[in-house]
């Protein structure tokens, strides 16, 4: 039997919950891995390129701003020159150890306030994009749909892959909304993120938070390996997918 759709479920990993990054693995098909800005170093990112060689996940870099003290959630002003030196600075050193340990980095997904900030940055976006493409033309880039980031990816080259989210409610604008805000949409229960995470991949749409029903295209799905029951989560959505007919992808 055909598939009704197809779609990576991808993840963050390698911040600080090693045990549950082997945990949440066996479920997800893409794992974008701290590299030093926000969380991560040498022994983390080895541990997760080593579980995703195991669980045949493919890997790929979690490049934030150069801010541990706030988890990266907090945009750090830097000229597109100071940006591109810390992309290549965290990909490259990720992409050499993946290297050492025999897997190919498949693609770069910006964390927290860097991916807010390349959706609508042309400048910011075009340098992170020009320094991905240096050090691999064939890495795939996971960003907001229709954003600044997709398309200077696209514009250099690189693969765009358009990200929706399973866990976190939208907002009218088609952003996700801020977790320190309250949702209406109880999106810590299972069921709840799979129907969301269903509409999404098969019929195109999604729900926000005030009840409009927007339109939204992706060709890939993530969930956040730091929130609570982000294991049994992760599970559901892999065996939902599955049950529902789709097909899940690594890159």
């Amino acid at each position: 039997m055909q598939p009704v759709a197809r779609i990576v479920l991808n993840c963050d990993c390698g911040e600080g919950f090693v045990s549950d990054d082997e945990a949440i693995l066996p479920y997800v098909t893409a794992a974008n891995i701290a590299c030093g800005g926000h969380a991560g170093d040498e022994c983390t990112m080895r541990v997760v390129l080593r579980l995703c060689k195991k669980y045949g996940v493919s890997p790929g870099a979690h490049p934030a701003y150069p801010d541990r003290a706030h988890f990266g959630r907090v945009e750090v002003p830097l000229s597109a020159a100071e940006l591109a030196a810390t992309v290549r600075k965290q990909v490259g050193l990720l992409l050499t150890l993946a290297q050492q340990e025999g897997v190919r980095l498949t693609h770069v997904k910006p964390h927290g306030a860097l991916y807010q900030h390349l959706i609508q940055d042309e400048t910011a976006a075009a340098a992170f994009a020009q320094a991905l493409a240096e050090l691999d033309p064939r890495f795939a880039v996971i960003g907001q749909p229709d954003s600044a980031l997709l398309h200077a990816a696209e514009a250099v080259g690189l693969r765009p892959l358009r990200e929706a989210v399973a866990d976190r409610v939208y907002e009218r604008d088609s952003l996700s909304r801020n977790r320190a805000l309250p949702s209406p949409i109880p999106l810590e229960d299972d069921s709840a993120c799979l129907a969301q995470a269903l509409d999404i991949v098969l019929r195109g749409q999604v729900r926000a938070c005030d009840g409009t029903l927007l339109a939204i295209q992706a060709d890939t799905i993530s969930i956040h390996s730091d929130t609570p029951g982000a294991v049994r989560r992760a599970r559901a959505l892999s065996e939902g997918f599955r049950a529902a007919g789709i097909a899940l992808l690594g890159l």
